[in-house]
């Protein structure tokens, strides 16, 4: 490294001073990145403690296919989409209260093809990039973890069978403007590859016998592998991201198939993830029967907890105790139809075997609901009110894995230019770059040097000097 200290013309630029003395400064990011730690995916995931989903959200979308009501009946802003399933807009004390009750992280699913041109790119709109940027940022700063994945998404994953080439290429565009968008958070960022969808029943059918099952197999780890392939190379801090890989369907059995294959790493960070919504007639239909199921509203019978630990019991022999960490990124239940201590025990439930077992457990949360006659549905979080709705609930899973509030206290990332170290670029950094260049000992470059060199050339210099002043002059 070679600094320059060139007296010549660098008098003279102190007399730009007068044209940017009430320059505003450059505000510091509000979520600056911080430096990758050295620990194991095992080791974080452990840290996570147990979380909460942000369901029916940011998620939530038109169908694809068809016509773009969001778009037709509202202003289509990134907010109108997050709104159209019943969310209220999503709020820093709305995020902050999750952190607040306990969680440790938090799960944002996310369809970004929501206001996406038809136009074959694939590109994602700038707009709603920078929503969840913000969600994410208000994450971050509560203490808790964030998980963003692609989600259902209005289904186009379904396609791959019938359209292979054309998915595959959306589905690398769009990890590739994700990761490339998100590359430089730390690690209390993670990425899913994607929701429940990554299995066919067009390819096999579970219950018909074997006939493609390997092909539809073979289908989900191709795109697993393309998805770490992407964000390894994406720079940043992606190379070291702890990433969570789809289960076959997210389903328990399904995962623990033989047939299924984590991906290659190489920087071997991965944890699997799965689904539990077992059983379907108390956890999936609310109150009304269907042929493959019959409503429940009740839980917790010895044969229900024989269940449930069998299938924990599955996940953790066949990844936990191989060193491969488990996230059960959805669990729950509705409340309508059911008894309130049934919800309260088989929550509570899931969350205690599952985080006996090292696995960690992220509830499945909704807005509030309406029903056809003018009832009101509770979810389990009440985002009005920033506290999950049940608090006997909030205490019993507090006791479980539970985490104090503890805001994230972030180093503030650098600012290019601020050479006096005060956090922002001003007319002050010009005077003390230019008395620095002039050979004046009281002035001192504070922190790193290459914060000087704007124009990246290894030397600090007039040229620098200058570009300081056009960046104030443009303010």
């Amino acid at each position: 490294m070679r600094i320059n200290r060139i007296v010549a013309s660098a008098a003279a630029a102190v007399t730009m001073l007068a044209s940017i003395a009430s320059a505003a400064p450059v505000p510091v990011p509000t979520c600056a990145a911080e430096e990758m730690r050295d620990i194991t995916t095992m080791e974080l995931v452990k840290d996570m403690g147990i979380g909460i989903n942000l369901g029916n959200t940011f998620e939530a979308c038109p169908d694809w296919y068809g016509e773009d009501w969001i778009a037709k009946w509202s202003d289509g802003t990134p907010k109108d989409y997050e709104k159209c399933w019943g969310s209220p807009e999503v709020t820093k004390e709305m995020i902050e209260g999750m952190a607040k009750e306990g969680f440790g992280v938090l799960r944002i699913p996310v369809a970004w093809s929501n206001m996406m041109a038809h136009d074959g790119t694939y590109t994602i709109n700038p707009d709603y990039d920078a929503r969840i940027h913000e969600v994410v940022d208000w994450t971050l700063e509560s203490g808790m973890y964030c998980i963003i994945n692609i989600h259902w998404d209005g289904g186009w994953v379904n396609k791959f069978p019938d359209d292979k080439e054309e998915s595959m290429k959306r589905y690398s565009h769009m990890w590739e403007q994700i990761a490339d968008s998100f590359k430089d958070y730390d690690d209390y960022l993670m990425f899913e590859s994607q929701n429940e969808e990554l299995g066919w029943e067009s390819l096999w059918n579970p219950w018909g016998g074997t006939e493609g099952k390997a092909e539809s197999y073979a289908l989900c780890n191709e795109i697993n592998q393309k998805f770490v392939d992407i964000v390894r190379a994406s720079g940043g801090n992606n190379p070291k991201r702890h990433l969570l890989i789809s289960g076959y369907n997210t389903g328990i059995d399904r995962t623990c198939d033989a047939l299924f294959k984590m991906p290659n790493d190489p920087a071997n960070r991965m944890a699997i993830s799965v689904h539990y919504y077992t059983p379907a007639g108390f956890c999936i239909l609310e109150d009304k029967d269907e042929s493959w199921a019959k409503a429940r509203s009740t839980w917790g019978t010895d044969d229900d907890y024989k269940e449930l630990n069998g299938w924990l019991d599955m996940m953790k022999t066949g990844f936990v105790d191989k060193g491969i960490p488990v996230i059960i990124g959805e669990y729950g239940c509705p409340t309508k139809g059911k008894e309130s201590d049934s919800v309260r025990r088989f929550i509570s439930s899931v969350c205690k075997s599952a985080y006996e077992r090292q696995l960690c457990p992220v509830l499945w949360s909704t807005p509030d609901s309406t029903t056809d006659g003018g009832d009101i549905i509770k979810g389990h979080y009440d985002r009005t009110a920033y506290k999950l709705t049940d608090q006997q609930l909030q205490k019993e899973l507090f006791e479980i894995g539970g985490k104090e509030f503890s805001p994230r206290q972030s180093t503030p990332a650098a600012v290019k230019g601020d050479v006096n170290g005060d956090g922002v670029l001003g007319a002050a950094d010009l005077v003390t770059l230019s008395k620095w260049l002039l050979g004046d000992k009281s002035a001192e470059l504070v922190g790193e040097w290459k914060n000087a060199d704007l124009d990246g050339d290894g030397r600090v210099d007039t040229y620098d000097l200058c570009l300081i002043r056009k960046s104030l002059l443009q303010m």
